[in-house]
């Protein structure tokens, strides 16, 4: 019995791999550094100070001065439902705005926290106007409204202007997911009036999974003080970790002190290039791409001016087992570009290009491997022209 799961194993060996999927995307080499150090303890002073720049950096990236700005220990995931957890008591009206896979999502986990939960949608592939968000917040009087603002799986960036006005207007908290923009689109959460916000450390920042960062502003901190009871989440619940990552740095949970040490490096990266820049760096490799596939005779699948420059969805061949395609990929070239959730399983592509990955080479990898190896998989009739990507 002793040895029944004993196995003989050599050293880790994985292959390399360009990760041109939804995400992760490939770390940054100077994160993969910083993760390999040796660890210190969570309350070292060294610690607790490289805690205070990864807290400032994110607040940079979000272009937000929200005190309560914390990377949460856990993935993306973790972070979305720390924003459900800290601010949906019983009963609460919580409205979702769903346009793909992640605001199923939200609305799934704002209903286990006993949310009184509305919706209102849209076709896997638009984005919601100022007036139907109005309209719903009219109709519902909810006392959150969350939204996707770059929705990953179906590669629409969703436009916010105006939307934290309309949340101030019906006294209702904004909860923005920015897991596919966080430092590499847009993001302006104070001038856009944004209450929460969260996202996660593997796609813009260049660093492996692992952590979720969260921020919380004025309004939605008064919410998480009048709760009539405890956050029903012991571990997110941010009026507990916010002794740990606020000035008493108090014991909370053992951080994963060498994923911050990563984080603190994708951060300081972005903020060397400067966040302006890295948003125009993701927006002109996107534009490449797009034009690339396009000349192959590709259809896009999300209109251009509300396309997303991170996560871009291709419409799959008629005729082409889309599958085996970015099996192959995988498979002879090390190259992962990423299949259809939900409503368009089986219908699209989805390519990333975010963070480190974001580099006209790696566009240009892709698009010639598309034109030289695709007519190989599609009916004669649709064949890619030749000479036409790059």
């Amino acid at each position: 019995m002793s040895d029944r799961h004993r196995l003989s194993l050599g050293p880790i060996a994985t292959p390399d791999r360009l990760l041109l999927g939804p995400g992760p995307s490939n770390a940054h080499p100077t994160v993969l550094e910083a993760l390999s150090r040796m660890p210190i303890g969570h309350l070292d002073p060294l610690y607790i100070e490289l805690m205070g720049e990864v807290q400032e950096l994110l607040r940079y990236v979000w272009q937000t001065d929200n005190r309560l700005t914390i990377p949460m220990s856990g993935t993306g995931s973790a972070a979305m439902e720390a924003t459900i957890a800290n601010m949906v008591e019983p009963g609460d009206s919580v409205l979702v705005a769903i346009k793909g896979y992640f605001g199923l999502r939200l609305a799934d986990m704002a209903g286990r926290y006993r949310a009184e939960v509305h919706t209102i949608e849209k076709p896997w592939g638009e984005a919601f106007s100022l007036e139907e968000i109005e309209a719903g917040l009219k109709q519902y009087q909810p006392k959150v409204l969350a939204v996707v603002h770059a929705e990953t799986s179906t590669g629409v960036l969703q436009p916010m202007e105006g939307i934290g006005d309309l949340c101030q207007k019906y006294d209702c908290l904004l909860l923005l997911d920015t897991v596919t923009s966080l430092g590499a689109v847009p993001l302006k959460l104070d001038e856009w009036k944004v209450d929460l916000a969260y996202s996660c450390s593997q796609k813009g920042l260049s660093c492996p999974p692992g952590l979720g960062p969260f921020t919380m502003g004025p309004r939605a901190e008064a919410k998480l003080n009048a709760r009539s009871g405890k956050v029903p989440n012991w571990y997110l619940d941010v009026s507990l970790l916010n002794q740990y990552w606020g000035s008493n740095r108090v014991y909370h949970h053992t951080a994963p002190v060498n994923m911050n040490f990563g984080m603190r490096e994708a951060l300081r990266l972005l903020a060397e290039e400067g966040i302006e820049n890295a948003w125009a760096r993701h927006r002109s490799n996107s534009e490449r791409l797009w034009a690339g596939l396009e000349s192959l005779g590709l259809e896009l699948h999300v209109p251009l001016e509300r396309r997303l420059p991170t996560l871009t969805t291709v419409r799959i061949p008629e005729g082409v087992d889309g599958k085996a395609f970015s099996q192959h990929l995988l498979n002879k070239h090390g190259i992962e570009v990423g299949g259809g959730l939900g409503a368009l399983a089986g219908q699209v592509w989805r390519v990333g290009l975010m963070g480190h990955n974001s580099r006209s080479e790696n566009v240009d990898l892709l698009l010639n491997l598309l034109e030289q190896e695709l007519p190989a998989f599609q009916n004669q009739a649709s064949a890619v022209p030749v000479g036409a990507a790059v």
